[in-house]
Formats: C-alpha cells, structure tokens, sequence
C-alpha cells in the first residue's frame, strides 16, 4: 500500500532539494554524503531515500533544478513564443543569457553545472534527455526561423552552437575569474549584451548567405 504524503512533505523535498545542490555545488557529487547533506538541511537520515530514492537520484534532481535555475523551459517557450520578429526573440533571449552572466549573486546551480560540464557524471545522460533537450528544440525552431531553415538541418544545429554555448560559459564561469580577467565585462550590462547580440546576428547572417549561396 502506497504510503500517503505528509502535508510538509512537497516543502521538505524542495528543502532537502536546495540544500544538496548547494552541497554538490560545493563538494561534487563524489564527496558529497547523504549524512552531511541531511545534517545541513535538518532532516532524518533517511530522507534522502524516502524523497528521491537513492543520493544518485537525488544528485540528478539536482542537476535538472540546476539547469532550471539557469532558464526554466517555461521562460524560454514564453520568450521564443511571444509575438514579434524571430530576430527579436532571439535578442530577448540573448539579453536573458548574457543578462545573468554579470549577476553579482550566481545561485549554487551554476557552480553544480560547472562541475558538471567539466568532470560529467553518470547523471548526465538523465540530465540532457530531461532538462537539455526540450530546450534545444526551443532554440533549434527560434535560429532556423532567423536563418528560414529547417530546424534539423545540419547549418542550424552548428549555429545553435555557435549562439548559446558561448552565452552558457559566460553564465557559468566563476565570477572570480570574469572580475580578474575582463573586468570591465560586468561593469556595463547593457553594453555586453548589445556587443554580444551584434556579434551573433553578424555571424547568423554570414551562415544564411552561405546557405543560400549553396543553394
């Protein structure tokens, strides 16, 4: 007989949720234990397992919240679906990206997917079929729009690439290093984003007229 829910219990999972992303993203997913990360959150020993089944489960959890925290596919649908050119959706999305690279104050899961994209985990498969790839074909149709391509084409996967990747590593990168290096990165939002947006459309224009040259 299937146990019934606590009232708390959606609050408690959240809760345990948080506060092993904030453990992984510190530890990594190897020396992070479920005794330290029930201690830190307040909660039995055994509600690691009772919420999410094992530590590995609740380390994938935490992998797609993090991949959330980054853009959530419904803000992404809601920017690529809103009314106007492809063009422009494309920028809001941009301004979205390169927007949170220069927060003062990155949540713990952009350190848990630096850590991820640097050393992968067997979660990672999990992480791409639940969190990557519905987002994927979000900006796949948005860049074959602009390029009025089919958006399986070859062209605008490369070109999808091209676009987001760079935005992702600006998102992700330690801001110790952004401040070190480029400090003058952080200083002007709004210039980054403008520079970074006209370096993008420069380069979907050049792929286009190549495609169509092709042709």
């Amino acid at each position: 007989m299937k146990r019934a829910s606590r009232p708390d219990g959606a609050a408690t999972r959240q809760h345990l949720l948080d506060t092993a992303g904030q453990v992984f993203a510190a530890r990594g997913f190897a020396d992070a234990t479920s005794k330290e990360i029930c201690e830190r959150a307040g909660t039995p020993m055994a509600s690691v397992n009772y919420h999410f089944g094992s530590r590995e489960a609740l380390y994938e959890a935490a992998l797609v919240e993090a991949h959330r925290q980054v853009v959530s596919l419904d803000e992404l649908s809601a920017l690529t679906e809103a009314p106007g050119d492809a063009r422009d959706k494309l920028r809001a999305v941009i301004s979205r990206f390169v927007g949170l690279s220069t927060s003062t104050s990155a949540p713990w899961g952009f350190m848990l997917m630096l850590r991820e994209v640097l050393s992968p985990s067997p979660a990672m498969p999990a992480l791409i079929e639940k969190a990557v790839r519905p987002k994927a074909a979000v900006l796949l149709r948005l860049i074959g729009e602009v390029l009025q391509l089919n958006p399986h084409e070859p062209a605008v996967q490369r070109a999808l690439m091209f676009s987001v990747l760079p935005c992702i590593a600006l998102m992700i990168a330690p801001r110790q290093v952004q401040a070190t290096l480029l400090p003058a990165v952080a200083k002007d939002r709004a210039a980054l984003v403008e520079d970074f947006t006209r370096f993008v459309m420069a380069g979907l224009d050049a792929v286009a007229a190549a495609h169509k040259v092709r042709k």
